[in-house]
């Protein structure tokens, strides 16, 4: 079935669907080596390892599965910050260290994030047989180098514009991610609140815009939403919050608990767990966030509300958890990665035309 298309070609897979690459340690080898080995292609998100991190993680996968995997990266620029800036986030955050009997932060040290120069060069090192990346677009020599070594490069795109750019670098497929999708807003052209595009009108304007392939992103939970992006023209489907629930991966018990609850019919985008725009399940730390402009910006916001969340996460609390979801998670059933696999295909299958 899926012989003549382009992505199970361009990427040597044995069926045209992607796990989404989970930042913030959601990432675990054991998910990205189970998709791959089961003929899609595992990702793992790492622009918060740094690059002995990355070259550990590409060798863990290596030894479950010898199938093509992804890694993914986030592009800089990241927000600066000063210390003007870290005493207004430790103001804005000043009630919630206190109810959890938390000491205010301080000024990180120049190193608290990871560098984009280090983490590119170990995914060169590593060699992977996908580099996917998000924010933006990697230089033209990092491009270069990943032709040079048979790396593929996937690049997101949240609108039309953005495709085009991503075409004109030369990448060699594209993520077409609608705002239905779980976690963080990844346009790079313009304000991600500006950028707010539906999978169903997105799709097909991608489609209809580059002439690489493309893969649909953005509430896919099922082989229906499947079946669907095929249809509107995508070659394949990246499916994020329904692999985040399966048991493989490295969100919490709560958080897969909460994917398959009640409260997951109400997702919401927020900037208040790292400064940049993602959809999750509503808590009271959003609601409590909610409409201000002042937020510190990314990596720093991060960077601040960490302890928040370890302790929360430690206490059961998913009041102040990110608990990212996107707006299919009512959809979801299953809990095991291959059972999920295995039931989108056929589902899918099922109904498109013969």
């Amino acid at each position: 079935m899926w012989n003549g298309n382009r992505i199970t070609q361009l990427l040597d897979l044995d069926i045209p669907l992607v796990q989404g690459p989970f930042g913030g340690g959601l990432s675990s080898v054991t998910l990205a080596a189970t998709v791959s080995a089961a003929g899609g292609l595992g990702s793992f998100g790492a622009h918060h390892l740094t690059a002995d991190n990355i070259l550990e993680t590409a060798a863990a996968i290596r030894q479950r599965t010898d199938r093509p995997f992804a890694l993914n990266l986030w592009i800089p620029p990241y927000d600066p910050a000063t210390p003007a800036d870290v005493q207004h986030g430790s103001d804005l955050l000043a009630p919630f260290y206190r109810e959890l009997g938390l000491a205010p932060p301080t000024l990180p040290n120049a190193d608290y994030w990871p560098d984009y120069g280090e983490q590119v060069e170990a995914i060169l090192e590593a060699c992977p047989a996908v580099f996917s990346f998000v924010y933006g677009i990697p230089e033209p020599a990092t491009l270069r180098a990943c032709r040079q070594r048979g790396i593929r490069t996937l690049g997101t795109a949240t609108t039309v514009a953005e495709a085009r750019a991503l075409e004109q670098a030369g990448v060699d497929a594209i993520i077409a991610t609608g705002f239905e999708a779980g976690g963080h807003r990844v346009s790079f052209l313009e304000e991600a609140e500006h950028s707010l595009n539906g999978s169903f009108a997105l799709i097909p304007q991608i489609r209809d815009a580059v002439s690489l392939p493309v893969i649909a992103a953005g509430g896919i939970a099922d082989g229906r939403g499947m079946a669907a992006a095929l249809m509107l023209g995508a070659d394949a489907v990246q499916v994020g919050t329904a692999f985040l629930a399966c048991e493989e991966s490295n969100a919490s018990g709560l958080h897969r608990d909460m994917l398959f609850s009640e409260r997951a019919q109400h997702t919401g985008l927020t900037r208040a767990f790292s400064g940049r725009l993602a959809r999750g399940i509503r808590n009271r730390f959003m609601e409590e966030m909610a409409g201000r402009q002042d937020i510190p910006g990314y990596p720093l916001q991060t960077w601040m509300t960490r302890p928040l969340k370890q302790i929360a996460q430690q206490q059961e609390n998913p009041e102040l958890l990110a608990l990212w979801a996107s707006q299919a998670s009512p959809l979801l059933q299953h809990r095991q990665a291959r059972t999920l696999i295995r039931t989108m295909i056929t589902d899918c299958l099922a109904r498109l035309p013969v």
